[in-house]
């Protein structure tokens, strides 16, 4: 049993952020529930809502996964779309789904193109930020298994907040999105997406690693991309993987000299019975998966293995729910 709470927190950091949570539900839940909220600070206000798996415990530390949701959708609708509260329950994880607003964006785009939106401590990969950290406050919140995941615009989001907060994420899926900084104007947006970042990837590989500052680490990151995507052209994809093989050989020892080499250390194929073949080249460095990238064969912009009651779903295509997390879960900060 809930009942309605009101939690104002005043967070004092470099930039005196102000942030004020409304939250309907008293003390955390204990059971697979939503909790909604709203996250404010000087760069403006943004709702959230935050799936609490079945059998929640508090003391018991879960990881958490941002769920970063494209245009034209809602945290609902992507979590609906991709089936990732039933995956947080049998898995048990935390999932919180920050959702842009009307008036930031009539197409609840995500303003992953403007340059107060690019880097680290300023706009909305800020606000997302802050969520986090307000998750982090007052839930068990394993801090070293934090991810963040997107599609399309959420996608690219989700780049930035790899390249500008890599203390805070551990991993990262770029779903049918773009490369860090791919565009820095509303115009370049549109091109880029039709015909790929006018960008060298090499040059926003060390952007994307500088903009994390003094906490800047190795980003390992997944890659989704249908190669007959008719909304965010393929380029973007490979673009993406280029320019993250980049960054993590400037984390390697700070230095462009090929330590982490942009060829795929192995390369394999699969199908869904019925449905897609997909191609996956696996980046692995030390070790360690750095860079994974899934070409899911005549896909167009979606969600593969998604339900097909929401837009954007590609059911012929491989669980893509699945396969991020199986990927997230191998890596800790």
């Amino acid at each position: 049993m809930t009942t309605n709470r009101s939690v104002r927190t005043f967070a004092r950091t470099g930039m005196l952020l102000l942030a004020l949570f409304v939250l309907a539900g008293g003390a955390p839940a204990h059971a697979g529930s939503w909790v909604y909220g709203t996250y404010t600070n000087i760069w403006g206000s943004r709702g959230f809502q935050l799936w609490v798996p079945a059998g929640y415990q508090p003391g018991q530390a879960l990881p958490l996964v941002v769920g970063l949701h494209g245009c034209f959708q809602n945290p609902d609708q992507f979590a609906g779309l991709t089936r990732l509260n039933q995956k947080a329950d049998a898995e048990k994880f935390l999932v919180l789904y920050p959702n842009q607003a009307l008036f930031a964006n009539g197409s609840q785009c995500w303003n992953f193109m403007l340059s107060s939106n690019q880097e680290r401590g300023i706009g909305e990969p800020s606000i997302i930020v802050g969520m986090v950290d307000w998750v982090k406050s007052l839930y068990s919140v394993d801090a070293h298994r934090v991810y963040v995941g997107g599609v399309s615009a959420g996608g690219v989001m989700t780049s930035i907040l790899m390249a500008c907060y890599s203390d805070v994420f551990a991993a990262g899926m770029v779903g049918a999105g773009a490369m860090y900084k791919a565009a820095t104007t509303a115009s370049g947006s549109a091109y880029a997406m039709s015909f790929g970042s006018i960008y060298d990837p090499d040059d926003r590989g060390y952007d994307a690693w500088s903009c994390s500052g003094r906490a800047r680490r190795k980003v390992p990151v997944l890659v989704i991309h249908g190669t007959d995507d008719s909304t965010v052209n393929p380029i973007n994809g490979e673009q993406a993987v280029q320019q993250f093989v980049q960054t993590n050989d400037y984390a390697d020892d700070g230095s462009d000299n090929d330590s982490v080499p942009y060829a795929a250390t192995s390369v394999w194929y699969g199908s869904v019975p019925g449905g897609r073949s997909y191609t996956v080249k696996d980046y692995v460095y030390g070790g360690a998966l750095l860079v994974q990238k899934y070409e899911i064969h005549g896909m167009d912009h979606s969600w593969p293995g998604g339900d097909d009651s929401y837009l954007f779903a590609d059911p012929s295509g491989p669980d893509a729910t699945t396969i991020m997390w199986d990927f997230l879960k191998q890596h800790t900060r």
